[in-house]
């Protein structure tokens, strides 16, 4: 196997979140597949406190961080130590991500190719009913010092590489997680791999562009990297195309999922990139509307709208086309029993054809009381409803801990996002959308806000 510089890196902290939680203990050791090269190991000042369960898991008291260095005060150390090293750890995410957050805090961006031994082991020792570090390290016999301390984890995942690396059919295994599963067949002509490990693994969109700078594909990620990487880990049509017409990349970091998915949806439409083919459309020029009939009944229609006679409707969704706007309609109708009539669905005198079926409860022919019907009919609304009620900001993540995303609602429709300094929250809502983008919304926009909002339900809202 080529020699390789592995940085085989462990932490100890005082939790599980590496937004809120922080590094009690580092340990490095540089390997070359063969012998150490190098090795590093200090406690560090979380500057914060070690819960209880933590101390007794690792034994890292507080007593003993409060003298150590802050994570600052090696930081250079673990750059050098770790510079053009793959950086490996036994569940990498864990501790990149801690590193990563540690440096961020910092203002320094920390990138580093990755190699998890967790996901090595699975393809290098199948079968295995556990590839916890301490089922490997019974498994394979490896002597470690003291569990659950960084130097003494950072060895024993020292020894289990290097037993991985000892045969030769996982130098193939190695290369595809270290390079994230990219075949590099699949790559335009003038891209490398390392054009993709430079990419940010920050959340937000990016753009691949032709030879003469035309957006030829749109796309959003939590983390950009690992998704262009994933167009082309197999052979499909897009990274077919993509192969061919891609010559550039270029992107935009949001921090935020939400202003991510936004700008994406947003860019699809304005830029219609030949390689993209959801949220293509533009118009969504067919409403289902409400209303109530004379005898109070809580009635549903689809009509055919334009700029101008929006307003003449109590609009509770839009689509691009009229079957999609009669079938959610119908859809909804016979889940909740509602009468046809009530919805536009069908016409004439008398009872309706569900009446007949036992479908419908007499809505049509006045024998369901109003209240009964209109509590099934407004469950639908509900559920039907992609236009706002209320105007707010909504309240989500920046690009940095300083800063929060800010997307902007009002009647009915986003209207644009932007970012404020987290000690500006408490202005008035009116003085925060000067820091707000416009943009112009669609149903589909306000679909994205409400299934986010229901995946987040905590976030906050600041109400006009």
């Amino acid at each position: 196997m080529p020699a390789k510089k592995y940085a085989i890196i462990d932490i100890e902290t005082t939790g599980t979140r590496a937004v809120r939680d922080r590094i009690t203990e580092i340990a490095v050791v540089l390997f070359d597949g063969q012998k150490v090269l190098e090795t590093y190991e200090s406690l560090i000042n979380p500057e914060t406190y070690i819960p209880y369960g933590i101390t007794e898991l690792t034994g890292i008291t507080q007593q003993m961080v409060d003298d150590a260095p802050k994570f600052y005060e090696v930081g250079k150390k673990i750059v050098e130590m770790t510079e053009g090293a793959i950086f490996v750890a036994h569940n990498v995410r864990f501790d990149y991500g801690f590193i990563r957050e540690e440096f961020k805090r910092l203002g320094y961006t920390y990138t580093r190719k990755q190699l998890c031994t967790v996901r090595l082991s699975r393809k290098a020792f199948p079968g295995l009913t556990s590839y916890s570090l301490d089922s490997l390290i019974y498994h394979l016999d490896i002597e470690v010092g003291k569990r659950h301390r960084a130097m003494a984890d950072a060895k024993a995942t020292v020894e289990l590489l290097g037993q991985i690396l000892n045969k030769e059919e996982n130098e193939q295994r190695v290369k595809e997680l270290v390079n994230l599963g990219i075949r590099e067949s699949l790559l335009p002509k003038n891209w490398t791999v390392d054009k993709i490990h430079s990419l940010p693994e920050e959340c937000g969109v990016y753009y691949f562009h032709d030879l003469a700078g035309n957006v030829i594909y749109v796309g959003k990620s939590k983390n950009i990297k690992k998704r262009v990487a994933t167009h082309f880990a197999n052979k499909t049509e897009k990274a077919r195309k993509l192969q061919e017409y891609a010559h550039d990349l270029t992107f935009e970091i949001t921090g935020s999922e939400l202003i991510a998915l936004l700008l994406e949806s947003q860019e699809i439409k304005r830029l219609r990139p030949p390689v993209n083919r959801a949220q293509r459309l533009r118009n969504f020029p067919f409403v289902i509307h409400s209303y109530y009939t004379d005898a109070g009944y809580l009635a549903f229609d689809v009509a055919k709208v334009s700029a101008k006679t929006r307003k003449n409707f109590n609009i509770v969704s839009a689509y691009p086309k009229l079957f999609s706007a009669k079938g959610y309609l119908k859809r909804n109708l016979e889940a909740y029993e509602l009468c046809p009539k009530m919805c536009g669905l069908e016409k004439g005198k008398g009872p309706c054809f569900h009446y007949h079926l036992n479908q419908c409860h007499g809505a049509c022919i006045g024998s369901e009381p109003v209240d009964t019907y209109n509590e099934r009919a407004e469950e639908v609304r509900q559920s039907l409803l992609t236009v706002f009620e209320d105007d707010f900001l909504l309240i989500d993540s920046g690009r940095t801990e300083e800063e929060a995303g800010i997307v902007h609602i009002e009647d009915g429709d986003c209207r644009g996002y932007g970012y404020v300094a987290m000690e500006e929250l408490d202005q008035s809502p009116t003085a925060l959308l000067d820091q707000v983008k416009p943009l112009h919304g669609t149903p589909e926009m306000s679909k994205i806000i409400q299934r986010y909002m229901a995946d987040y339900p905590n976030l906050k809202q600041i109400f006009f």
